[in-house]
C-alpha cells in the first residue's frame, strides 16, 4: 500500500494584481506545516506540484523544514495538471457575460464592489464566486479563452490517477490547490463531479488530506487537516 498526501498552498494574495503569491501568513503556515512533518517523522519519496508560484514556494518551504533536520526531500516533479483552475479568468470573462443576463448576480456582483475595503468583504466575494462557479461547472456561461470544468475536472483527475495507478509502497506529497484537491477527494469518493466545487469550498490554507492506495484503488484516511495551527493561522483564503 501507498500513501498519498494532498497538501493546499498556503494563504495566497487573493485580492492583490500578482495573486498567485504567499502572504506573510501564507509563508507561515508552510514553515510551521513543515516542522509539523517532520516532528511527526513523515516519510516522502516523491513530491508533485503545480507550476503555480504559491504551491512551489509552499513545497519549497516544507522541504527547508526537512533539510535542517537533515531529513531527505526529493526533488519536485512539476505537474502543470496540479494547478488551480483559471479564477483570474473565470472572474475576468465570464461574471462580465453572467452578469449581463442573470439580474441575481449582478445583484452580487454590485454588493461585493460596495463591500470594497470593508472587514467582511470576503463574504459578499464567497456569495458571488459560488454562484458563478455555479454556472461555470455546468456549462451555463463559457469562452474559448476560458478553460472548461469538463477540461479542467479531465486534466486534474488525470494526474491523480496517473499517481495512484502506480505500484508499490510509496510515499507521495503533491502540494496543489483548493479545487484540485476537490476533484481528487470527489473521485476517491466516487461522488459526481460537480460535488468536487462543494469540496474545494472546505479546504483550508497548508492543510493535509491523507489517502491510501493500491494500482488504482483509493480509500480517504483524512481531510483537510490543520491541527498543527493555532486559530489565528486557520484561513480558507
Amino acid at each position: 500500500m501507498s500513501t498519498l498526501l494532498l497538501i493546499r498552498h498556503g494563504q495566497a494574495r487573493a485580492f492583490d494584481a500578482d495573486s498567485d503569491r504567499l502572504t506573510e501568513k501564507g509563508i507561515e503556515q508552510a514553515k510551521r506545516l513543515g516542522d509539523f512533518m517532520v516532528q511527526a517523522g513523515v516519510e516522502v519519496d516523491e513530491v508533485h506540484v503545480g507550476t503555480l508560484e504559491r504551491q512551489r514556494h509552499t513545497a519549497a518551504l516544507v522541504g527547508e523544514a526537512f533539510a535542517a533536520a537533515g531529513r531527505a526531500w526529493p526533488a519536485a516533479q512539476v505537474d502543470a495538471r496540479l494547478n488551480e483552475y483559471d479564477a483570474g479568468g473565470i472572474l475576468g470573462m465570464l461574471l462580465p457575460l453572467l452578469s449581463e443576463r442573470d439580474g441575481e448576480v449582478k445583484k452580487l456582483a454590485d454588493e461585493f464592489q460596495a463591500a470594497a475595503g470593508k472587514p467582511d468583504r470576503n463574504r459578499y466575494f464567497q456569495r458571488l464566486f459560488e454562484a458563478l462557479m455555479d454556472a461555470w461547472q455546468t456549462g451555463d456561461v463559457e469562452s474559448p479563452e476560458v478553460e472548461s470544468f469538463a477540461a479542467f475536472h479531465e486534466r486534474v483527475r488525470s494526474a491523480f490517477r496517473a499517481i495512484i495507478s502506480r505500484g508499490g509502497s510509496r510515499r507521495v506529497a503533491v502540494f496543489s490547490s483548493g479545487g484540485p484537491i476537490g476533484v481528487c477527494m470527489q473521485e476517491a469518493l466516487e461522488a459526481p463531479p460537480r460535488i468536487s466545487l462543494r469540496i474545494n469550498w472546505r479546504v483550508k490554507n497548508a492543510s493535509t488530506t491523507e489517502m491510501t492506495f493500491s494500482e488504482g484503488r483509493v480509500s480517504v484516511d483524512s481531510f483537510n487537516g490543520v491541527l498543527y495551527f493555532p486559530p489565528e493561522l486557520r484561513t480558507y483564503r
